[in-house]
């Protein structure tokens, strides 16, 4: 055994026997490291896009949004939170009402449209505390102006900052204005300024306390939604499934996953393309490594006809040219592993590559580190590589002594 691996070695080192390996394997190493490289940090940024993205718009939201058909209103938490709890008690982790309505928001030169969400202000810290790049620590002011928050994007728009006022424009009641039922137009102060990365949001809501949203859009003891956050979110979809049967019309159930379909589908469509991906690197690995076996078998037939004629068999001979195959693979493998995992720590803290947030819904490349993806990229390249340096180790085993040395 120690001599097969020693010839081993001297076939892998050059001619001019010096401590390095030969060009061609050298080169076939860093093919492999390569490959291996870009399928890993493919697979964990998209791994990064996921969890980034999904956190953010739970963290905003929550796992299970309940709205009304048409958008009804639904009635009270006095009611709902009472049938909720006495039937899913131990999978509700909290229930959020919420009252939402279009309005329009004006500084003093410009104007926007945009989704007023009123919430308890409890519920507003919880929301966006993790998402607040700049706040009025005195958030129950004396100010006669009411506080609301709003997103960068739009408080970029309207050219105001923390502390600065503005002004909403609504209709009262759902009804179209009049006499009667003029539209209100409130006075409120920008107690903070979030950041999601998310345009939907940033660009788009804005937070004021639910008192305040009751008296601006004419709501009494209704409400319209609640934001449910759940116990288990692996189980979020099933439940939901049960509370829309549970509670039914006008009850609209919807989990995150459902109510934000298009940006989980596009995540799941930006995973698509990697089998493919990887189906060429692999094939690319695998060509290189049967051509570098197979100029070793050219360059050293006169050597693999010698050891025959020393009484090497067959198996002797393909072993050594597997140990070969997995020589390369080995280095190239191991190297493709600490290629990538430098460059996701390096991403992941230095923030080297910035994106626009319009079209990828953050602003960095997310990182999501997981050693299930090493270990499955290195698994499937090693097994493909091995099985692919079986043919040139077959070629070398059929040489005989005799075709050698007229060979050489």
């Amino acid at each position: 055994m120690r001599l097969t691996y020693f010839l081993t070695d001297r076939f892998i080192k050059s001619k001019k026997r010096t401590r390095f390996i030969s060009a061609i394997s050298l080169i076939t190493i860093i093919g492999i490291a390569i490959g291996v490289t870009v399928v890993i940090m493919a697979l964990t940024v998209l791994d990064g896009f996921n969890h980034v993205v999904s956190r953010k718009i739970v963290e905003m939201n929550s796992h299970i949004k309940i709205t009304g058909f048409s958008n009804k209103p639904l009635p009270g938490p006095e009611f709902f939170n009472d049938e909720l709890t006495r039937s899913f008690g131990g999978k509700i982790a909290a229930i959020e009402p919420f009252i939402s309505k279009l309005a329009i928001i004006k500084s003093k030169n410009l104007s926007e449209g945009v989704t007023i969400i009123g919430m308890s202000k409890k519920d507003i810290w919880s929301n966006l505390n993790k998402f607040l790049i700049n706040s009025d620590t005195n958030f129950s002011s004396s100010n006669s102006a009411v506080p609301i928050f709003i997103g960068k994007k739009l408080a970029e728009k309207l050219f105001v900052k923390t502390g600065g006022k503005v002004f909403l424009f609504s209709i009262k009641n759902d009804k179209l204005p009049s006499i009667d039922n003029p539209p209100v137009i409130k006075e409120f102060f920008v107690a903070g300024i979030f950041e999601s990365g998310i345009s939907e949001y940033d660009d788009l809501n804005a937070y004021i306390e639910m008192d305040a949203a009751r008296e601006m859009f004419g709501i009494t003891g209704d409400v319209s939604g609640y934001n449910i956050k759940v116990s288990d979110i692996t189980k979020v979809e099933t439940l939901a499934e049960r509370m829309q049967d549970f509670l039914g019309y006008p009850f609209y159930v919807r989990s995150i996953f459902k109510v934000h379909q298009n940006i989980f589908m596009w995540l799941e469509l930006q995973k698509k393309p990697i089998p493919i991906i990887l189906g060429l690197i692999i094939f690319v690995a695998v060509f290189n490594i049967i051509g570098t076996l197979l100029m070793i078998v050219l360059e050293r037939t006169n050597s693999i006809g010698i050891l025959r004629s020393l009484g090497f068999n067959r198996n002797k001979i393909i072993k050594m040219f597997l140990i070969n195959g997995a020589y390369i693979t080995f280095w190239g493998v191991l190297t493709g592993n600490l290629l990538a995992l430098i460059l996701s720590v390096l991403q992941d803290k230095f923030d080297i590559i910035s994106l626009p947030n319009k079209i990828y819904f953050v602003t960095r490349v997310p990182i999501s580190i997981d050693i299930n993806n090493y270990l499955l990229i290195t698994a499937i390249t090693i097994v493909i590589s091995m099985t692919a340096s079986l043919m040139p180790a077959w070629i070398a085993s059929k040489i005989t002594p005799l075709k050698a040395i007229r060979f050489d």
